[in-house]
């Protein structure tokens, strides 16, 4: 194996870059003795809204429960049907089935890998009615549909303005997953809004490899309706509004530590950069790969890619996985097996084929070294190892 490996990612050099700021706020925290709560959360709180554009963000325990809870406060409850995607990590469909809710899958378009909105259309129209009542029924379930959950896959969004247009013929509320697209944008009535402004709620992960990562786990609600922002602010504290006053039973556990607010305000002042040499490492890996018998990453002129993974499809991938490892460069797969085909999801009934588009992504796609210390040297000697690996199969 060579010397001169290439990381998949690397949080030691970005976390050198801010190591003093990190340092001292961890410090200060301790000399406090206040690690829940307090002004570090609402100071990450006050500027991540201002960074998106909404009215309130809400720190939370972990990106699970941001979407869990985005569902609550928009109405969802158990025996509902959720619309999302089986292209993403099961975090996604966690946050229905954790309210008793059901996930009904629609298949994906190849080249985002993201929600086909004309396959959304057409199975909204085909297999979907409206009740007397004015709720949308699924056909073949009888399930009360209630929401759809649009993923921002790897960092780049989904069409949203398409899929607003669908929501609101259907009357159907949208609460996006942006675990993986802090920062990234999209075209809405001709102005650039950033990922989680414009659904009714957003979830936002901040695991430590995120584009904005925490040192341990964290998440973040986002929505521009101040009663869903109070919802959630007792319902991630154990339905109190004060301390030992509980108005609801429904309360659970999931506040954002102290720490974890003070790292993220921290990396927020560098996000954009961040996500800006990420960008410029992905032009590289086109130019450097553009001869070469892959699929890369698409950008669509609605969407501005933030790149928090720079994901290829390979005709033989598994072979070009092997290769690439034996060779010290950090490759991944996001993700090998869909959801609908996971053990944890067979009664939901959908059999191998059900969603071609996603089969064939799934069985296709390598996840190459993507972070923002990466440079021209390590790009050239991943492309010049495809080269080798592809030419000689």
């Amino acid at each position: 194996m060579p010397n001169n490996k290439v990381p998949f990612v690397d949080l030691r050099a970005q976390h050198d870059e801010v190591r003093d700021q990190i340092d001292h706020a961890i410090a200060d925290i301790i000399d406090r003795s206040s690690f829940i709560g307090g002004n570090y959360v609402s100071t990450f709180e006050r500027e991540f809204a201002a960074y998106l554009g909404v009215r309130d963000v809400v720190g939370v325990a972990n990106g699970t429960d941001a979407l869990w809870l985005a569902l609550v406060v928009s109405g969802v409850k158990a025996g509902d049907a959720v619309i999302t995607v089986p292209n993403t990590f099961i975090a996604t469909t966690e946050a229905i089935t954790r309210l008793g809710a059901h996930p009904l899958f629609v298949d994906i378009d190849l080249g985002t890998g993201s929600m086909d909105m004309e396959v959304l259309g057409k199975f909204l129209a085909e297999e979907c009615a409206r009740e007397d009542d004015g709720r949308l029924m699924y056909l073949k379930t009888k399930r009360c549909i209630t929401a759809v959950l649009p993923v921002h896959l790897y960092g780049l969004p989904v069409d949203m303005a398409s899929l607003m247009k669908l929501t609101k013929k259907y009357g159907l509320p949208i609460v996006e997953d942006c675990a993986q697209a802090q920062g990234a944008k999209y075209l809405i009535n001709g102005e650039w809004q950033r990922a989680g402004t414009v659904g009714m709620a957003a979830g936002f992960s901040f695991y430590p490899g995120k584009n904005l990562g925490a040192m341990g786990d964290a998440g973040a609600l986002a929505t521009n309706d101040p009663e869903l922002a109070a919802k959630v602010r007792w319902l991630r504290d154990h339905g109190s509004i004060e301390k030992y006053i509980h108005i609801s039973p429904d309360g659970w556990n999931s506040r954002l530590d102290a720490i974890q607010a003070a790292v993220l305000s921290i990396k927020l002042k560098k996000l954009d950069g961040w996500n800006s040499r990420r960008r410029q490492a992905a032009a590289l890996y086109r130019e450097a790969l553009a001869e070469l018998p892959l699929d890369l990453p698409v950008e669509p002129e609605y969407a501005e890619h933030i790149y928090h993974l720079f994901v290829v499809r390979a005709p033989d991938r598994d072979q070009l996985y092997k290769e690439l490892g034996t060779r010290g460069i950090g490759v991944g797969l996001h993700y090998p097996i869909p959801l609908h085909l996971q053990k944890a999801y067979e009664s939901l009934g959908y059999p191998r084929g059900s969603f071609p588009k996603t089969e064939r992504s799934a069985s296709s796609i390598l996840s190459l070294p993507m972070h923002p210390g990466l440079n021209q040297a390590q790009i050239d000697q991943v492309a010049e190892a495809c080269k080798e690996i592809l030419r000689a199969s």
